[in-house]
């Protein structure tokens, strides 16, 4: 109506929007800030120091070599089993959907603990494997396959409901012009769940990076091989190094802040590309 208030569908947008932004800022922006305000007390030649050690950065090798495998990994099976649980029926079909979720209900140490215990060289498949030459625990890629394990569920949760959500008439109109399914795939679902894909893939990166009861027992923590940089933190905190912890915590932080903010960058040019389309 002319002259009239613009009328909100939601009232109290201001006080919303003030205890969104104050419940932000106790839960994530003040607790984050702490860690630079102990890292800048440090000189610039400690936390150089800190940070370059030849120890601390074979343990940054390991943890984002490592997320960044698994969530590759994620991205690519989590998509075929949101596309089964999607697209086809079979008996025990609802046992399988609650089998995802069970990375979030399962404690971590719990999760570590059973991971070591197959994969060690007696273990179930471990015991199978060792005659092969392929070691698993205390490995790096012991450390990829807890990250693989508690990290599917972002890629399935994220990437279903998408697929759900699509409508089977333009695949079919593909498929009855003569196109095959790897180009009805590439050509048509492709650029539909790739936002989605991308943050599920996003969320497993950045939980695998921060990953640690489900990797501290499978990984061996042997320095310069298979010690994650989580561990090396706990590990300063207890010699009271609170300082160092910071700095290596933040490192962590802006590499992580960085790398999800070209994968946000990459998922809205994505989804504007397909609007326009």
């Amino acid at each position: 109506m002319k002259g009239s208030a613009i009328r909100r569908v939601l009232p109290g947008f201001n006080l919303s929007l003030g205890y969104t932004i104050f419940y932000l800022s106790v839960i994530v922006l003040i607790p984050l800030s702490g860690v630079f305000i102990k890292t800048a007390g440090m000189g610039w030649s400690d936390f150089w120091h800190t940070i370059w050690n030849t120890r601390v950065i074979a343990a940054y090798k390991i943890s984002f070599l490592t997320a960044l495998s698994a969530a590759g990994i994620n991205a690519v099976f989590g998509l075929l089993i949101a596309w089964v649980l999607v697209r086809y029926k079979f008996p025990g079909k609802s046992i399988v959907d609650s089998l995802v979720d069970l990375p979030f209900a399962l404690p971590t140490a719990v999760a570590g603990i059973a991971l070591t215990t197959i994969y060690a060289q007696n273990g179930l498949i471990g015991s199978k494997l060792e005659p092969l030459g392929i070691k698993v625990a205390f490995t790096p890629l012991g450390i990829t396959i807890a990250l693989v394990f508690i990290g599917l569920p972002f890629v399935v949760r994220t990437v279903q409901p998408i697929l759900q959500d699509l409508e089977k008439d333009t695949e079919e109109a593909a498929v009855m012009l003569g196109a095959h399914r790897w180009r009805t795939f590439s050509r048509i679902i492709l650029p539909e769940i790739t936002p989605a894909l991308l943050t599920g893939f996003a969320l497993a990166f950045a939980r695998g990076i921060g990953e640690y009861g489900s990797v501290v027992f499978i990984s061996g923590n042997m320095p310069l091989r298979t010690e994650i940089t989580p561990l090396l933190i706990m590990t300063k905190l207890e010699q009271f190094d609170y300082a160092g912890a910071t700095a290596i915590a933040l490192v962590m932080l802006v590499f992580s802040f960085i790398a999800l903010l070209i994968i946000n960058v990459l998922q809205s040019r994505i989804s504007k590309r397909t609007t326009s389309a």
